[in-house]
């Protein structure tokens, strides 16, 4: 294994941002989108059964403004700060995922790459020897919500209602806070709970307040677009787009740390740079799905390096393949394998198959 500095050295000169490129990208992105809904609109008004086509284009957009988002998080998409806060929170309104919440989140991900008993990954998968604790009946709930039709609802879920009911949640359970010491006429209690702000759906104010951003901008334009098209003409199109993007993105992220003898090991024995050459995935696509998800498919070099923009991946990749021989090439045939790869072994830190335990 190199040393942190190989690496460092090696990837530097493509860490470079360029606003041309990233702003290109964006325009690229949403511009289609746009036009996009603007069709449907037409469209709608002659049969509802062109939601079909237009819902398989505008998740891709979807999916490909989620990535840029992730980007922006990663204060990768641009070369100053604000411009990728600023961006980052248009295309969280876009994708329906407030930004700032999210990539505070997505951090803590790769903050623990390779460890499995800090993050479980999307599904939260256990060890074997936590598995083969559980009950015959827990152990079938465990595979029953951990196959391929689980993302039919999960993308659902995770984008589009989990962001806003944990906001409403959050808003009535902060109400009850401060109402309660105000019944009794303890105004410092209230006032204390008002100035710190926080509940379990978010972290202080900061978090508060980009997810109520987030939430309102979006509320606003599902106002407008349902007086413009109709409620159902709208929904219809943007529940179906939404909730098919997430799944795909909850689907392309398993696979590029759920696959046979991923990296997969505990606290004191994580290793950065194992994890992400060992326990990350390169996802071999055709050229037009990587341009969709602007090149997260290499994922093990942006786990090597989170301030590589995407549009310099493909490229770093290329004048180091030699050195990422042993990164696991997963093939487009292969994507749904990663529902057999949803436990990990302790003594041979590596994620394995489900027949890995007795029972199941």
């Amino acid at each position: 294994m190199f040393e942190p500095n190989f690496w460092r050295e090696k990837l530097a000169p493509y860490t470079r941002k360029s606003n041309a490129i990233g702003a290109r990208q964006v325009l690229i992105t949403l511009i289609p989108f746009i036009l996009l809904w603007a069709g449907y609109i037409y469209c709608a008004e002659i049969s509802l059964w062109f939601v079909v086509p237009f819902c398989m284009l505008i998740s891709l957009f979807l999916l490909r403004s989620f990535v840029l988002m992730h980007d922006c998080g990663h204060g990768s998409l641009f070369e100053a700060k604000r411009t990728n806060q600023v961006v980052g929170f248009l295309l969280g309104v876009v994708t329906g995922m407030p930004q700032f919440v999210w990539s505070k989140n997505h951090a803590y991900h790769h903050n623990t790459n390779g460890d499995w008993v800090k993050y479980g990954g999307v599904f939260n998968i256990l060890s074997t020897d936590k598995f083969a604790q559980l009950s015959a009946k827990q152990q079938r709930n465990y595979w029953l919500f951990r196959q391929p039709l689980i993302l039919i609802p999960a993308g659902f879920f995770y984008v589009l209602l989990n962001p806003r009911i944990n906001w409403i949640l959050g808003n009535l359970i902060m109400l009850g806070k401060i109402i309660r010491p105000l019944l009794t006429f303890n105004l410092s209690q209230a006032v204390s709970v008002a100035q710190k702000w926080e509940t379990k759906y978010w972290k202080g104010k900061q978090d508060y307040w980009h997810m109520t951003y987030n939430n309102l901008a979006l509320f606003s334009i599902w106002i407008l677009m349902c007086k413009a098209i109709g409620t159902g003409e709208f929904f219809l199109l943007y529940a179906t787009s939404t909730s098919l993007s997430g799944s795909i993105g909850i689907l392309v992220f398993t696979i590029q740390h759920n696959f046979e003898d991923a990296y997969a090991t505990d606290t004191k024995q994580v290793d950065h740079y194992r994890a992400a050459l060992e326990g990350t995935s390169l996802l071999v696509l055709p050229r037009i799905l990587n341009w969709f998800t602007a090149d997260i498919a290499y994922h093990h070099l942006h786990h090597l390096s989170i301030a590589i923009p995407n549009y310099r991946l493909a490229a770093c990749h290329r004048e180091y393949e030699a050195l990422f021989s042993g990164v696991r090439r997963v093939y487009l045939r292969e994507v749904l394998t990663t529902f057999d790869f949803q436990l990990w072994d302790e003594d041979l830190q590596k994620v394995v198959a489900r027949n890995s335990v007795a029972r199941f």
